[in-house]
């Protein structure tokens, strides 16, 4: 026999299935952040709310905070400075003639020609770019009687 309180109406007694237990309420709430994450998902909140704040903040702190965190190693390379100034002018065609100093350009003595063009390329590359293609070269004296190297290039 059931007995009711007078207090208590019939829908909620303790056989009433609308009183909530424990496997219905945490299977409720699992599903109330799933929604939530899927709302957070398809950016379905109004401005002003709560949680369109939340989705704001975390966006900013991901667009300021990760640089500081990830290093991506985009720093410009170091360059040497030249020591003395490089002429470049133009060959009257489709390339270039570079004059450097024989200081600015580390060729070791008696170095082959691959090592030879290296160096050249090297000490030529912050003025001209890495695109450059050193089709010759030989040492000259330049007005003061310095030894330089002329280098005949095109890109």
């Amino acid at each position: 026999m059931e007995t009711r309180s007078a207090a208590m109406p019939a829908s909620q007694t303790a056989a009433s299935p609308t009183m909530p237990n424990s496997k219905t309420s945490a299977g409720s709430a699992r599903r109330g952040l799933g929604a939530v994450l899927k709302s957070y998902f398809y950016w379905t909140y109004s401005r002003g709310s709560f949680h369109y704040d939340v989705m704001v903040t975390l966006i900013l702190a991901f667009i300021f905070v990760t640089p500081h965190l990830w290093n991506f190693g985009d720093r410009p390379s170091p360059v040497p400075s030249q020591m003395h100034p490089i002429l470049v002018t133009g060959d009257g065609g489709h390339g270039v003639i570079i004059t450097l100093q024989a200081s600015d350009a580390s060729v070791p003595a008696g170095a082959s020609d691959r090592v030879v063009k290296r160096a050249l390329r090297h000490a030529i590359e912050p003025v001209t770019g890495d695109d450059i293609f050193i089709e010759r070269w030989e040492t000259v004296r330049d007005a003061d009687g310095n030894l330089a190297w002329k280098v005949w290039a095109h890109k």
